[in-house]
């Protein structure tokens, strides 16, 4: 007999990429690189790397350059491939805390212990684009979230929409080639503006629901703090008594949920194409962290896969919050930035069927084909099967798995029997049941004949497309049509335009109608739903402010403003949880006496985009610069809250705002109900009161 090894997965001493050990320093993280000489990759201290070796210092490189061969090398190697989709992405670390409420449904221990924090890694991203695409594109948005439980990761895999395009994933290779850029001419990059998507959607009418959301202000979110999340799937939890219930997850921004309007999100995608991953970095370096809390709609599992008439096996429907209330059980908060993009947003690998004991997958036809889906695509996208050992995508708890080998193995395993039973290394692993921790799957009975069908209930494509868009206020329906006007008046193919306006026509007369007159088309009868309750919980507009951590607010001042005043808005707003910008012509320091202030940003360097509301200090007289009245315009065409003290209100004048207009915000200083104001305003996030006299851009032009 071989001598006795030390069990399996007794790792041996720990040894970063650079050779440093941890007994070498008490602070020692094995993911980190060490020393402060420039070595080689193998460790070797190097002279110089602004040099290749040459023959004579005009002469040719040589072979035996082993650092320049090296370095290019592994440079030339770098990128790995993209993902298919989600490619466009930023993400952050936080800690997801449970409120204890939810122990009743699942026996999950990150969700039904009060008080229980779990680390978790959440990334957002668009759909369409590539990486180097833009934030602010018309796109459902990925909201995936890794937990790090003491079970092992959890992925909860969701979107800012909680339907989708498609209700069987043999379908989804199809919609995405049909979104994706025309293949002849890789033309429009991360936009579904084109031919083949409407050509699509308008022959797979189940699309509907969907691409009313994606065209309703949920397209272009403000912020990522200020987008909702949905798991999209129905899902089912068991209790620890065995008890099964099916649930739809929710995440609720604690910040509201807001949008851009669409011409903002276009001057975004030029000025500013990181609007979003900017925004969320520079708010957790600021302290103010996004934050979200968990919800669940819980239904009896009663066998029918359905409630209320919805059939919760298809993930094109929701279930409006009025028939099953969102309980709320956990609080998410992201907190830390990133150390490298590349290493932890870039490498990290969601996947449906990372599940814990008390959550499990249902029948839902797209989410079986996820199932298989994600794991299949970090095969490509990673290198090969052991990407589960990169530190962003370990489980932050024991793992024993009897895996082995295979392309980028990192692992050094001890031991001689990687399998079991066996009696060489003390029997060990050991399989849990249930009582153990281990996942054991609710008895389900399964019989059928193997067919390629659909049950009827899935045909109903229109009823809950109709109950999205009547529940939605005024202003929120005219977005919709402009945004059916745009997309749709950059096909190219009559046929897909007259096609898709029968689908509207299905949905709701008045939206085909106002469309069709914007393309110049006739408006085609069809057969809309006749009765749809509305849900409230569907329209973005509040009555009531909510928080404005976070938010931005513009200072216009120069050199000779009111600075006291400007120093004790600055401190007001920053003491709110918002970002205060001074903004000025030229950058540096605005002095007088005593008083200073910093110019975060000059007139060259700002956009109104970047800003929730503005602010024209007193002394800010009118400027030749037209950037100052391109700024203020744009603001008050986006409906956002415009203020002034003093005379910064003749800056006001001179862009063509009228000082009594909606949301437009006088006073004689800075004093508590100046800021109160403010701060109710920018709550409010928009000033839709303003819309008629904007919906045309019909802002006077400067004087």
């Amino acid at each position: 007999m071989p001598p006795r090894r030390n069990r399996d997965q007794t790792a041996p001493k720990p040894t970063s990429p650079t050779g440093k050990t941890d007994g070498e320093a008490a602070d020692f993280d094995p993911r980190a690189q060490s020393g402060t000489y420039l070595t080689t990759a193998q460790g070797l201290r190097l002279p110089d790397t602004d040099h290749s070796l040459k023959a004579g210092d005009r002469g040719p490189s040589l072979l035996e350059d082993f650092h320049l061969r090296e370095k290019i090398t592994h440079f030339d190697h770098e990128r790995i491939p993209e993902r298919v989709v989600h490619a466009r992405g930023a993400a952050a670390h936080g800690v997801f805390e449970a409120y204890g409420n939810a122990a009743s449904f699942t026996k999950a221990d990150f969700l039904g212990r009060k008080g229980k924090k779990t680390e978790v890694f959440c990334r957002f991203s668009t759909v369409l684009g590539s990486r180097g695409s833009a934030d602010t594109v018309r796109d459902t948005r990925g909201f995936a979230v890794k937990f790090y439980t003491d079970e092992g990761n959890f992925d909860l895999v969701g979107n800012n929409i909680p339907v989708f395009f498609i209700q069987d994933g043999i379908k989804f290779p199809d919609i995405v080639h049909a979104a994706k850029p025309h293949p002849d001419r890789e033309i429009p990059q991360a936009q579904s503006a084109h031919d083949t998507f409407w050509d699509f959607v308008s022959l797979h009418t189940e699309a509907t629901h969907h691409v009313l959301w994606n065209m309703s202000d949920r397209g272009i979110p403000r912020s990522y703090r200020t987008m909702e999340g949905f798991g999209v799937h129905t899902f089912r939890l068991v209790n620890r008594k065995g008890k099964t219930s099916l649930v739809k997850f929710h995440w609720k921004p604690v910040a509201g949920v807001h949008s851009l309007v669409w011409e903002e999100a276009q001057i975004a995608a030029g000025c500013d194409p990181d609007f979003h991953r900017r925004d969320m970095a520079d708010g957790i370096e600021a302290g103010a962290y996004l934050e979200y809390e968990l919800g669940l709609q819980v239904m009896p599992d009663d066998g029918s896969d359905s409630f209320e008439g919805i059939d919760l096996l298809d993930p094109t429907k929701m279930v409006p919050e009025e028939v099953v209330p969102v309980q709320l059980v956990g609080k998410l908060t992201l907190n830390r930035n990133p150390t490298n993009y590349f290493a932890e947003t870039e490498q990290v690998a969601f996947h449906t069927g990372n599940l814990v004991p008390g959550i499990e997958p249902t029948n839902d036809p797209l989410m079986q084909a996820r199932l298989f889906s994600y794991l299949d695509t970090q095969l490509t996208r990673l290198g090969g099967p052991n990407f589960t050992q990169l530190p962003i995508n370990r489980p932050h708890c024991p793992v024993n798995d009897m895996l082995r080998d295979g392309m980028h193995q990192t692992a050094i395993h001890t031991g001689q029997a990687p399998y079991r039973p066996n009696s060489i290394d003390d029997g060990e692993p050991f399989v849990a049941d249930a009582d153990e921790g281990g996942y054991v799957q609710t008895p389900r009975h399964i019989e059928g004949p193997a067919v390629r069908a659909q049950p009827a209930s899935f045909d109903d494509h229109f009823t809950q497309a109709a109950m999205f868009y009547r529940s939605l206020s005024y202003v929120e329906q005219v977005h919709i049509i402009e945004a059916f006007t745009f997309e749709l008046g950059k096909c190219y193919e009559q046929a897909i335009k007259e096609r898709q306006l029968e689908v509207l026509a299905n949905v709701d007369a008045d939206l085909c109608k106002q469309v069709a007159i914007g393309l110049g088309l006739p408006a085609p009868k069809g057969k809309p739903p006749a009765d749809t309750l509305p849900s409230a919980a569907l329209s973005q507009i509040v009555a009531t402010p909510g928080p404005i951590d976070g938010r931005k607010i513009g200072i216009i001042a120069g050199a000779d403003s009111d600075l006291a005043g400007v120093n004790k808005l600055v401190q007001a707003i920053q003491g709110l949880g918002a970002t205060p910008l001074v903004t000025a012509p030229i950058g540096g320091v605005l002095k007088a006496g005593r008083r200073s202030v910093i110019v975060e940003r000059t007139l060259l360097t700002a956009r109104s985009i970047e800003y929730d509301a503005l602010v024209v200090a007193d002394g800010t007289t009118p400027t030749r610069d037209i950037k100052l009245v391109v700024m203020l315009q744009e603001a008050f065409r986006h409906c956002k809250p415009i203020a002034a003290w003093g005379d910064g209100t003749a800056a006001l004048s001179a862009a063509g705002i009228e000082l009594d207009a909606a949301g437009v915000l006088v006073a004689g200083s800075v004093d508590k109900k100046f800021i109160a104001a403010l701060a109710g305003a920018v709550g409010l996030h928009r000033v839709w009161d303003r819309t008629v006299d904007v919906m045309a851009s019909e802002v006077a032009p400067a004087r």
